[in-house]
């Protein structure tokens, strides 16, 4: 973990940890453990500060804004024991024409594809058969999936129950505060999206 990135809602960056691990570590570690392996809840500390950064200069609408998540540096530390546990077996689950997520393959790699597509069909001219090239919107694909689905799709993976009752438990624990102007909205809980 980058050890100055911005906070989150315990105002603690991973530098605290990093640097006094010899006096928190055992009690971090504990407190992981029981999550991941226990079933506690994560309620406490998986409080989430939301902050709208400026795309650009002189930003006016909310599109000129990108969103980003300011965890908490423990909670971090259980989603990353999480990833770490499935990175093994994403290579099985997502189809080889998927690029992301898997270790050794590039997203960019799909917009290239794309792009040699597109450059196909420009070429193509007429014909007998038709083709067509369909451009959907992902940027909010994140935002809008419903939790719901989540649980359900991993379990018609194969997941084993416990570790999709994990994942459940981090996903629909989750609180948020918008800061504006530095200062905390009231919380709020969502029903789908992820961060």
């Amino acid at each position: 973990m980058h050890p100055l990135k911005a906070p989150g809602p315990d105002g603690l960056p991973a530098l605290f940890f990093q640097k006094y691990w010899h006096i928190v570590g055992r009690e971090v570690q504990d407190l992981a453990l029981s999550i991941l392996n226990t079933g506690e809840q994560p309620h406490d500390i998986n409080k989430t500060f939301l902050v709208l950064i400026p795309k650009g200069k002189n930003p006016s609408t909310p599109k000129d804004f990108r969103p980003i998540s300011l965890c908490n540096v423990v909670m971090k530390i259980v989603t990353k024991a999480i990833t770490n546990r499935l990175k093994h077996t994403l290579g099985d689950v997502i189809d080889i024409e998927q690029n992301a997520f898997v270790q050794g393959r590039l997203i960019t790699d799909n917009a290239l594809i794309a792009m040699e597509c597109f450059h196909w069909l420009k070429k193509k001219g007429k014909g007998e058969k038709g083709v067509m090239a369909l451009k959907l919107d992902m940027s909010k694909a994140y935002d809008r999936v419903e939790w719901q689905f989540v649980y359900q799709a991993l379990i018609s993976i194969g997941y084993p129950v416990k570790i999709v009752d994990l994942i459940w438990r981090c996903i629909s624990s989750v609180s948020y505060q918008i800061l504006i102007n530095g200062q905390p909205s009231k919380s709020f809980t969502p029903e789908r999206g992820l961060q």
